[in-house]
């Protein structure tokens, strides 16, 4: 599940499609938040990091959430944008229990804090998603 550029498609176009396959509704409430404020920040969020860096070979999407999760844990200032990449990770095939040993591992290199509080934003998530479909496998 890779998003390599379309013969015609544009950095935004691409980033779109990227954003509603990764994110789903999150992404796209978290654009819609912006649009009164930077619309033209939810323009290079589309373009840079969905239609550049996610569309990138190399990695599958189920890789680079888990390294965006763990960043975003270890960051620990950042919860919002954790609790909308787990239900992104949960979305493209990563399981509770992989999302609680990625955030568990984070103790070691990010300290306990940061764990906990990724800890807590999962379970806010699991608990959101609860019996919707694929975030809902264990």
């Amino acid at each position: 599940m890779q998003h390599f550029p379309s013969a015609g498609e544009s950095r935004l176009e691409r980033g779109h499609r990227a954003l509603g396959e990764i994110d789903g509704q999150a992404g796209h409430k978290v654009v819609a938040a912006l649009a009164d404020i930077a619309p033209d920040f939810a323009t290079y969020i589309f373009e840079f990091p969905f239609g550049d860096i996610y569309s990138r070979p190399g990695l599958d999407l189920r890789s680079r959430e888990i390294a965006t999760i763990a960043a975003l844990a270890a960051m620990g200032n950042a919860a919002p944008q954790l609790k909308v990449h787990i239900e992104a990770g949960l979305n493209v095939g990563l399981t509770r229990d992989e999302i609680v040993e990625i955030l568990i591992q984070m103790a070691v290199y990010a300290g306990f804090p940061a764990a906990l509080n990724g800890l807590f934003a999962a379970k806010e998530v699991f608990a959101q998603v609860a019996g919707h479909g694929p975030a809902a496998k264990t």
